[in-house]
């Protein structure tokens, strides 16, 4: 090192320490005062004599009140200063407590999955669900059923060459069907690639998807996207997008476009458990808690990301209770139970729409197709 940087640095440290320490300290360390132990330090006040106090008084600033008060002279015997119980900290006050105590890494329970029917398709005694009429249930069946022969076709298409790329929703036939039945046709929809079903419900034939999948000069999109990268402007679907949870700010914005023009609609958006790995997750759940968009978030968590399990992307009890950290209701619905996972996205829009609140809804499914 050159010497007139070592000089230059000796310098900078004795004048440093001269700052810090006062002339009654440059011969001896004294114990530092209680204040400087504290985040924020004390304001100096000047009083006079006669009101009984000495030369300099402290005040204590709350970082967040925004205003000063006098400590008190001495602490009480729980540690509060000044006897104030409480921090008007953002979003509410706070309780002080002189116990220190570090929030558990999980909750003590897991939470509980919402389902209306046994593995046995009876109604679960003393479950609450939305009502469907008979046309309603059939045509679901009929739609899943639809779904699953559609899947096979498009999935042996692929492995014969015919086509270049196919994902199936074996497993989430149920999925697809309910949350798109308790929708409206207004409502936004942005997918990833295992909702054909939602399509399907809403009305797109299975020519269309078949267009699509091939790329012939009929599919919407002219052979310029990958096979199911579906979309319709008609259906108020999205074209699907490849990269993971790119949909989720997207469906935010399209919720809050809703909001401004005050339309009785609202967006949802669909992604996987790995989806919640993805910065975008984060981002879209506090954009949507803050600007109190109409979204519904709807998690499919089978337990898998590809070749990832869930127990290698977060230590959290799933994405259900992500929801509620960045202020938002959720719910953990199991995603085998059509009538479970209906009523859930029912009440969900009706919250989302009525209250202008998004909304997260996990649904757990056994899909053995774990991409």
């Amino acid at each position: 090192m050159a010497p007139w940087l070592v000089r230059t640095s000796s310098q900078l440290v004795r004048r440093a320490a001269r700052r810090l320490l006062s002339p009654s300290q440059h011969r001896r360390h004294r114990a530092p005062a209680p204040w400087k132990l504290c985040s924020v330090p004390p304001v100096p006040r000047t009083t006079s004599p006669a009101a009984g106090g000495g030369l300099w008084e402290f005040c204590s600033v709350r970082r967040f009140t925004g205003d000063s008060s006098p400590a008190a002279a001495s602490t009480a015997e729980d540690g509060l200063a000044g006897g104030e119980l409480e921090l008007d900290f953002p979003g509410g006050k706070v309780s002080f407590v002189a116990e220190m105590n570090f929030l558990p890494e999980s909750q003590k329970e897991r939470i509980n999955c919402y389902r209306v029917l046994d593995d046995d398709g009876r109604t679960v005694s003393g479950s609450k669900f939305q009502e469907v009429s008979k046309e309603m249930a059939l045509k679901m069946y009929s739609e899943m059923v639809t779904l699953q022969i559609m899947d096979t076709i498009f999935y042996e298409a692929q492995r014969q060459g015919r086509i270049s790329f196919y994902l199936t929703s074996h497993g989430e036939e149920a999925i697809n069907i309910a949350s798109a039945a308790a929708l409206s046709i207004d409502d936004i929809v942005l997918p990833q690639y295992r909702e054909p079903g939602v399509l399907l419900w809403r009305g797109f034939t299975l020519q269309e998807f078949a267009n699509q999948c091939f790329g012939n000069s009929l599919d919407y999109g002219k052979g310029r996207q990958m096979p199911i990268h579906y979309g319709s402007n008609r259906l108020n679907y999205f074209t699907v997008s490849s990269p993971i949870a790119t949909q989720l700010p997207h469906a935010v914005g399209a919720a809050y476009s809703l909001k401004m023009d005050k339309k009785e609609a609202c967006a949802i958006t669909y992604f996987g458990d790995g989806g919640t790995s993805e910065g975008d997750f984060h981002a879209a759940l506090n954009f949507a808690a803050v600007m109190e968009a109409p979204v519904i978030f709807f998690c499919r968590n089978n337990g898998w990301a590809i070749s990832t399990p869930t127990a290698e992307q977060f230590r959290s009890d799933g994405a259900v209770v992500r929801g509620q950290a960045y202020g938002m209701r959720s719910i953990r619905v199991d995603g085998n139970d059509a009538l479970a996972v209906y009523s859930a996205v029912h009440i969900a829009r009706e919250m989302a729409i009525t209250e202008g609140r998004p909304i997260l809804v996990e649904v757990t499914n056994s899909s053995s197709y774990n991409k």
